[in-house]
């Protein structure tokens, strides 16, 4: 087997950020720039030209026939989520670099020019916003937009990036267009269990769910639990439980509509157990394909807060940390994708996706795909998620047949080596 096989670059990388309890490799932090700095290695090694944009994406080039054309693009992230898993974001990246392995040992050269993208701050975990690098790229984020976000550790965006060498004033260069890009391609777990259910390989995603988040702190007043009387609480967590079960209330009367809402950070203070708690930092993240479902949810949340605002005369401040527009992808790429799967024998479902991604963000200048390989029993974010190496290599068999139809090849060999994935665990 190779010594840049995916198996094997997949567990290095994940060396890299393992712990005790999964992976945890946040954005920007040294586990991330190591792994940036060992993809850099083997983007190197295939003969590949990195650089790193304004905001920290790593852009790795094939130069094709014609430098000026716009490039066929294929990328994901490296980033994690706390304790998460080895698969979410990597295999997209490694996938990249094996279809690049193969046009070298292929000799093949391409008319128009091929990037991987690694991109940075997939993940929320952070900042509580996601897909900021792909955002940036796209001018989807502004300058003014990322610089009051702070981390948990309360530095603000700006400082954090000063801690890599980047610079918050300069992050619009990172701004690409069509004409920079003919094609994005991303392959992502599916992270969830429809494939697995219906026995197929391949997910051709057709629309991705888009996220709108909000942060709420609900003040109410600490006091004794055994002197303060029920009548005269003011209990920031009982409220903000009300809240909570709306979310949940609302998310699943919408579910036809394929729309999910939860509240996925829930923090009480002082956090004693004999004082009525007097304050709850909480997060909420509805999701949809269906622009009217998901602003019906908002609505809705909005109403209920000021509803136990009155009701239980609690100060609650909110605020909206975004509100993104669901996807739908270019059916042109879409067709191109399930044709190569039909060439390849390869079976396949065209699928939304629940989960955002850098492909939605990447739609908005360039034609743009998704394609979902099998998540082991439909687990992500988690020490427990697993993806087949066979069910890659199909992934990538598929990237490598569309990236050459919208690439183009050129017939003229090029001196450069470089092993092909093979279909084996290793």
């Amino acid at each position: 087997m190779s010594d840049y096989s995916i198996r094997s670059n997949l567990n290095t990388l994940n060396e890299f950020s393992r712990t005790d309890n999964g992976v945890t490799r946040l954005a920007f932090s040294t586990e991330e720039q190591k792994g940036k700095k060992f993809m850099r290695t083997l983007f190197q090694n295939e003969g590949l030209a990195v650089r790193e944009d304004e905001i920290g994406n790593m852009i790795a080039r094939r130069e094709g026939i014609n430098p000026q054309a716009p490039a066929v693009a294929i990328g994901s992230h490296i980033d994690s989520v706390i304790e998460g898993g080895e698969y979410d974001g990597t295999i997209g990246v490694l996938s990249g670099l094996e279809v690049v392995k193969r046009l070298n040992k292929k000799q093949i050269v391409t008319t128009n020019p091929v990037e991987i993208i690694v991109f940075t701050c997939e993940e929320s975990t952070r900042f509580g916003v996601s897909t900021i690098g792909s955002k940036v790229m796209t001018g989807l984020s502004k300058t003014e937009g990322l610089g009051n976000l702070k981390d948990f550790d309360g530095k603000t965006f700006a400082e954090v990036l000063e801690e890599v060498g980047l610079d918050i004033t300069k992050i619009s260069r990172a701004k690409r267009s069509s004409y920079d890009l003919k094609l994005f391609l991303e392959m992502h777990i599916e992270q969830g269990p429809l494939l697995q259910q219906l026995g197929k390989k391949i997910g051709v995603v057709t629309g991705i769910a888009s996220p709108t988040r909000l942060q709420l702190r609900v003040q109410g007043k600490a006091s004794h639990s055994g002197t303060t009387q029920m009548h005269n609480r003011k209990d920031a967590l009982t409220g903000a439980s009300e809240i909570a079960l709306e979310v949940e209330k609302l998310g699943r009367s919408e579910a036809n509509n394929d729309t999910v809402a939860t509240t996925g950070v829930f923090g009480v203070g002082p956090g004693v157990m004999n004082v009525v708690p007097g304050s709850v930092e909480m997060k909420i993240d509805i999701r949809s394909t269906s622009p009217t479902s998901k602003q019906y949810v908002l609505e809705q949340v909005i109403k209920k807060i000021g509803q136990i605002k009155t009701e239980r005369d609690l100060s609650i401040e909110w605020n909206l940390l975004s509100d993104e527009k669901p996807v739908h992808l270019s059916s042109e790429v879409i067709t191109s994708l399930s044709r190569n799967c039909k060439e390849l024998s390869i079976p396949y479902t065209a699928m939304s996706s629940g989960a955002g991604h850098d492909a939605m963000n990447m739609s908005y200048i360039c034609p743009t795909g998704l394609i979902f390989v099998p998540s082991c029993d439909g687990i992500s974010h988690h020490p427990d998620e697993y993806t087949e190496v066979e069910d890659m290599i199909l992934g990538i068999d598929v990237l490598e047949k569309t990236m050459l139809e919208w690439a183009g090849v050129s017939g003229r060999p090029i001196p450069t080596g470089g092993e092909g994935c093979e279909r084996s665990r290793g």
